[in-house]
């Protein structure tokens, strides 16, 4: 079984809590997506990026002096946002950190696919991003079925929670021989299922430490998350589609 997340915008540098134990993956593609980005002016990467002057400023800096292989952070201790916030990682135990080097897997539009602890340098490039100037005009081209013919190859059941921009990685390439699990997070309102933003990052980051603390190996398992005041609802779950509500308070 594996677990897919997305990553976070937000970023930082951290070589001191835990050393990382290899390089990812797809380093080679990277390489070439980071001199693509460095042959570009400032104003194709604030329109790629689509952020404000500031945020641009600090990427076309990163960009500039980025080497691939110094001062690596662990991809699980690099991405801040609420999603890894809820995770928590920074306080897991030793079987914690294995179990999730083992089943977590990080969707990446820079890197492609992250172990947690695979070293790697601060960016900003969403999957959803327009190309400039290159032969393909979209990272989905880029990565084409790459991403999921390497996480196919570990294992043939998938918990997806990850966003719809990054699980279509995944998901444009399934078959038959793959089970794919999407978790929906959300409260019932006029008799609709409704999904809130913040609230399911929060709830994706509990589900990935609840698997964790509990070393959940068969996916089935996972009906039994109760946290943040979520339930498993069955009559409204199907084998492709696990959902879980708010309960009423």
């Amino acid at each position: 079984m594996r677990i897919i997340i997305s990553p976070a915008k937000k970023m930082k540098v951290d070589t001191d809590t835990l050393n990382y134990n290899q390089l990812p993956y797809f380093i080679d593609d990277t390489k070439i997506l980071m001199e693509y980005l460095k042959g570009l002016s400032y104003e194709d990467l604030k329109s790629i990026w689509d952020c404000n002057d500031k945020i641009a400023t600090l990427n076309y800096e990163r960009i500039q002096s980025m080497n691939l292989y110094r001062n690596l952070t662990p991809a699980i201790l690099s991405f801040e946002g609420i999603q890894y916030q809820y995770m928590a990682p920074v306080v897991f135990q030793t079987e914690e950190y294995e179990y999730i080097e083992e089943h977590l897997r990080i969707l990446s539009g820079f890197y492609g696919m992250l172990r947690p602890f695979d070293g790697v340098v601060t960016y900003r490039l969403e999957m959803q991003a327009k190309l400039k100037g290159y032969n393909l005009s979209t990272l989905y081209e880029f990565w084409n079925s790459k991403i999921a013919n390497k996480l196919f190859s570990e294992s043939n059941c998938i918990v997806n929670l990850a966003s719809k921009e990054y699980s279509k990685c995944i998901s444009k390439y399934l078959n038959e021989n793959i089970r794919f699990v999407t978790c929906v997070f959300g409260e019932m309102i006029d008799e609709k299922i409704i999904e809130k933003g913040t609230l399911v990052k929060m709830a994706r980051g509990e589900m990935v430490r609840f698997m964790a603390e509990n070393k959940i190996e068969y996916i089935e398992d996972i009906k039994s998350f109760d946290r943040l005041n979520y339930v498993f609802k069955e009559h409204l779950s199907n084998k492709n589609t696990y959902v879980f509500l708010k309960k009423e308070t």
